[in-house]
């Protein structure tokens, strides 16, 4: 099992330039800790995401890391032309000297693709096609493409990927469906549900992989995504995350209360006491956070562990503090450690 990070870059009370040069400073402390990969959102027209362009974000993290994967989580096809788009794929895993992921998405918010003018019932069909030239991009060296959304032929492909034939892809799964889906592409996934239905989703994808590959190849990752802080005491650290935490939230939310819409489908709740209660997240000491993680984990059967570390306003210094505990005190305690 692995540890990885995600990421929705949501704003603080820092200026911009301070926050993200804080950032890519705990991104350079999640490699010296030894994470996997590091997954960043898209959002748009909302502080949930001060990195509206991943790309951009992505390039100087491939310039402050060696070692530390990353990519977007997942990038919004339907903002996107996919010529353009597989090109900045190329040149991030060539920057990166080979470790980007890539996950593709239609947009989890109907409401950001508005504020584009895009219409969110065309987004299904923009992410399929989308996809499928991206593929086309990536693995031949001339594209002709006539489709419902892009039309456009014999197109040169000068730049390509350091990963063959393209680099891992990743999904977010919120449904058993979806991991079916995922598990029959030979997707690796992240579920960011509660507990149970994590569970669920994570059971779909084993069997229906199981049953196509058998047990000769092995499981790619099936990830959770979790809110993690750690301090010295459960008080402590419950009293970082409960005020970060609703900092986050009002981000969350900002854009449909300010356009007066529905709370997307896959709302949080409005307090870290009801995350906790849901399995979404857990605020602790070591041995506390241990625990929970690994009755998570065991329950839900993933194989790939996602934090968000950072998140709300919390302050630098209690992020650093809470990686520290994490790794030198929780991690050896977890199957990944073992």
């Amino acid at each position: 099992m692995r540890i990885g990070v995600f990421d929705h870059l949501d704003q603080s009370d820092l200026p911009l330039p301070d926050y993200y040069e804080a950032r890519l400073s705990i991104i350079e402390a999640y490699e010296r800790y030894g994470f996997y990969s590091y997954h960043l959102a898209e959002h748009h027209a909302t502080p949930l995401g001060m990195a509206p362009s991943p790309s951009v974000f992505l390039a100087a993290v491939a310039q402050r890391t060696k070692k530390l994967r990353f990519g977007p989580m997942v990038y919004a096809l339907p903002l996107y032309h996919p010529l353009r788009l597989a090109e900045e794929i190329c040149m991030l895993d060539q920057m990166s000297n080979g470790r980007l992921d890539i996950g593709f998405g239609r947009g989890a918010s109907p409401i950001e693709l508005v504020c584009f003018g895009e219409k969110p019932e065309e987004a299904q069909s923009i992410y399929e096609e989308s996809l499928a030239v991206i593929i086309k991009c990536l693995t031949e060296k001339e594209v002709i493409h006539a489709g419902q959304h892009f039309n456009f032929r014999d197109v040169p492909i000068v730049m390509d990927t350091v990963q063959k034939p393209y680099p891992p892809i990743w999904y977010g799964a919120h449904a058993p469906e979806s991991a079916e889906r995922a598990a029959r592409r030979g997707l690796q996934i992240i579920s960011l549900d509660p507990s149970e239905l994590a569970r669920t989703i994570i059971h779909r994808y084993r069997a229906v992989w199981r049953k196509l590959h058998g047990e000769a190849r092995p499981l790619p990752n099936m990830g959770i995504g979790r809110f993690i802080v750690l301090a010295d005491t459960d008080q402590k650290a419950l009293e970082l995350a409960r005020s970060a935490y609703v900092r986050w939230y009002t981000s969350f939310n900002w854009l449909f209360n300010l356009r007066n819409r529905e709370i997307p489908k896959h709302a949080r709740p409005p307090t870290f006491d009801a995350l906790m209660e849901r399995g979404q997240g857990v605020a602790g000491s070591p041995a506390t956070v241990a625990q929970w993680l690994n009755q998570d984990l065991t329950h839900t059967s993933a194989n790939y562990l996602v934090g968000q570390f950072a998140f709300g306003n919390m302050p630098v210094d209690a992020i650093f503090r809470s990686l520290e505990l994490f790794t030198r005190e929780v991690v050896p305690q977890l199957p990944a450690g073992r």
